[in-house]
């Protein structure tokens, strides 16, 4: 029996999330490096994780490796791991603002190097992972990513010119949503509501927005107009928005953020 063997190198919040949806995956074989020995001991003692001593270690091990550390710290990590890479090997980097390039460059030129940005819903098995395929890695290479990262939500395959925004939007878009979800239940309270009411309402609102938008049949342009009675509640709140031009706001808050993400190469 074939089994795949994924390595990680850190062992944070977005691989915990993703350990928890690869453990599930029948021929799956998980192993694990951290620096800080009690968080390899804890993923270690949840889920079905054989913990290394050191980053050769997931190397010689593992086929394919996990690098889910800091991007400040994917240049220290690359340097270790360099010596032992081969082109066996398929590399995947969860690393805001770090390209494909970046990795070839400061690795082996005969890499296998694909680009992920998740988000924090893959915690309850709602993420959006994005899928950038790097110079060295093959259409297969891709498909075996967005198998992997399917196990914790919804897969977009992109360019590596767009992996920046795709930070901006998903991957720092939740702490968007809870921002506005936490607005939206404080105006509940104000208006009467306790404070697990008002969230309640809030969230599932938010939710049962989302999921009419990705059931694919309406835009939220229509969505929203259809929810719109003229001289109505809806109506009163929209104009609240526009007047604070909230649109614009949200376009600039994701602007920024990709600004951001291509700063962290330089």
């Amino acid at each position: 029996m074939n089994y795949l063997h994924i390595g990680f190198i850190g062992t944070g919040r977005i691989a915990r999330a993703l350990i928890a949806g690869l453990s599930e995956k029948k021929n799956t074989v998980i192993s694990g490096f951290d620096k800080e020995a009690s968080a390899l001991a804890s993923v270690s003692a949840d889920y079905p994780v054989q913990p290394c001593l050191s980053i050769e270690e997931i190397a010689i091990r593992a086929q394919i490796i996990i690098l889910a550390v800091k991007p400040y710290q994917i240049a220290g990590v690359l340097e270790k791991l360099k010596p032992s890479l081969t082109a066996d090997h398929l590399l995947i980097s969860v690393a805001a603002g770090i390209s494909s390039e970046f990795i070839l460059n400061n690795s082996i030129d005969t890499l296998r190097v694909i680009r992920v940005m998740p988000n924090t819903p893959a915690f309850v098995g709602e993420g959006m992972t994005a899928v950038s395929k790097g110079k060295m890695a093959s259409d297969d290479d891709v498909a075996l990513a967005c198998d992997l990262f399917s196990s914790i939500g919804r897969v977009a395959i992109l360019n590596d010119s767009q992996m920046d925004a795709a930070t901006a939007l998903s991957g720092s878009g939740p702490a968007y949503m809870f921002h506005i979800l936490d607005s939206l239940a404080e105006g509940g309270i104000k208006c009467g509501l306790t404070s697990n009411e008002a969230l309640l309402l809030s969230a599932q609102t938010m939710l049962g927005a989302a999921k009419m938008v990705l059931s694919g049949e309406k835009s939220p342009e229509t969505l929203k107009r259809e929810v719109t009675t003229p001289g109505g509640t809806t109506e009163a709140g929209l104009k609240i928005l526009d007047e604070n031009n909230i649109r614009q706001i949200l376009v600039e808050t994701v602007a920024a953020a990709a600004a951001r993400s291509k700063e962290l190469m330089k």
